[in-house]
């Protein structure tokens, strides 16, 4: 389960430097989505299937189709230059490297020896559930009153003036 968690770390590191560093605004937002999906995959590890399922509804799903929608709108995709030499690209290269090394020399000196003592169906779905409509029913309803009116703003917002046909004279 360690070495699960240090592959899926790992990954989850590697994309969001890919992220940062990526110069093309469209690859950018696909690595994100990524990140988002390793996380997801760290909480299925932590035992917390819901708080997984809520990151790719509303991460990965609804906040990058706006991410690519205001790339798009602003029309960013154009191409961008290109490094002139490849010297950043090995110092980079570099650092990732003696980053990387240093991070595996301190995992393997670290002992890692934790017992889960708490309930293993904490993160389920059912249980969230019940708690956020029994406890929390009237935030819940108000917070997708506020969801409704922002969706409806947005479509009122981006609806374009219908331009009406200039009268044609009648000679």
């Amino acid at each position: 389960m360690d070495k699960i968690f240090y592959v899926l770390a790992a990954l989850t590191l590697i994309t969001a430097f890919m992220v940062v560093i990526s110069r093309h605004p469209i690859r950018s937002v696909l690595f994100l989505v990524a990140t988002f999906f390793l996380i997801s995959a760290q909480y299925i590890l932590l035992n917390a299937q819901f708080l997984a399922l809520v990151n790719i509804i509303v991460y990965a799903g609804a906040i990058m189709v706006l991410f690519l929608f205001v790339i798009m709108f602003l029309n960013l995709s154009r191409d961008l230059e290109r490094f002139s030499s490849w010297m950043p690209i090995a110092a980079a290269g570099i650092s990732i490297g003696g980053i990387g090394l240093l991070l595996l020399s301190a995992f393997r000196v670290a002992q890692t020896n934790v017992e889960y003592t708490g309930n293993p169906e904490a993160g389920l779905v059912e249980q969230i559930g019940e708690v956020l409509y029994r406890d929390f029913l009237f935030p819940m309803e108000v917070c997708s009153v506020l969801f409704l009116v922002a969706m409806i703003g947005i479509v009122l917002l981006n609806r374009k003036e219908r331009e009406l046909p200039s009268k044609i004279p009648l000679s």
